[in-house]
């Protein structure tokens, strides 16, 4: 993953808002909040990559699928595969384009159909279209009916592109459950620490039962409160990503947009209820 120099304009913009809130709100409980603000600011840009690009990973793999079935068609009529390859090399694939213009390109100066396609498939990086590539492979050097392979490739990727799709529809319903818990678990961590846990604050020695207890701070279970709720945020939304899309990568955005609305929430909380700095 490569970052650009404008993807570090948000971390700059964080900074600016951070050295700004020091000199004129230090101190003040709206501090800790536009320091959230800033950290919020500062990884967008670098989530939005990861976003993005997980986004043109899977248009690849739609693409392989129409570039696979195109192929199959050069095949039926009786041009060779490496031809056939050659021949598609100019048309519109997407983000798949540029990998297969490179394919054509290094069959054109001689390089090997096995080893052209094992570096289409590496430079993709896609275990879909690995082992796509790894069947035309080996039914290009066993000498089979190779239209056939590639008929029956095209048919497994679109069952598996049908598949993704499927599962994503079918828990589309869960991801919204599991937004929805997550806000009820704040709400209830929330209660407890600016409701339940003031109640104890007075809690003293009790001389009839011989029993001393230190008075409790309320202040004391906000930073342990918070991070669990981080902890949680973060791995719920790896989970939520695993479920949905069938990667924990894509569970990034998920893990970022759960640690955003906890971070807001909570600070945002102890602003409004408590006036007090975080932790």
């Amino acid at each position: 993953m490569k970052f650009e120099k404008k993807n570090f304009f948000g971390l700059l913009l964080a900074v600016l808002i951070v050295g700004v809130s020091a000199f004129f709100l230090w101190g003040e409980p709206i501090f800790y909040f536009l320091i959230v603000i800033s950290l919020i600011i500062a990884a967008l840009p670098f989530v939005i990559v990861v976003v993005l690009e997980q986004g043109r990973q899977k248009e690849k793999e739609e693409k392989f699928l129409e570039f696979t079935r195109d192929l199959v068609e050069n095949v039926r009529s009786g041009t060779p595969i490496s031809k056939g390859i050659m021949n598609l090399q100019n048309r519109n694939y997407g983000s798949l384009t540029g990998h297969v213009t490179k394919l054509g390109n290094q069959l054109s100066i001689g390089i090997t159909l096995d080893a052209a396609l094992k570096t289409f498939a590496k430079e993709i990086k896609s275990r879909v279209i690995s082992r796509a590539v790894g069947l035309i492979s080996e039914a290009e050097r066993a000498g089979g009916d190779i239209a056939t392979i590639l008929e029956s490739v095209a048919k497994s990727v679109n069952q598996i592109e049908n598949l993704k799709k499927e599962r994503k529809s079918a828990v589309s319903n869960l991801v919204v459950q599991g937004y929805i818990i997550f806000l009820v678990f704040i709400v209830i961590m929330l209660v407890l620490e600016f409701k339940i846990l003031p109640l104890t604050a007075g809690l003293g020695s009790v001389d009839s039962l011989a029993v001393s207890v230190e008075t409790i701070n309320p202040e004391d279970f906000s930073l342990p409160l918070l991070v669990m709720i981080l902890v949680q945020s973060f791995f719920a939304g790896l989970v939520i990503g695993k479920i949905s899309e069938g990667s924990l990568r894509d569970g990034i955005k998920h893990s970022f947009i759960l640690l955003a609305m906890t971070l807001l929430i909570t600070t945002g909380a102890r602003v409004l209820l408590s006036g007090t700095a975080v932790g």
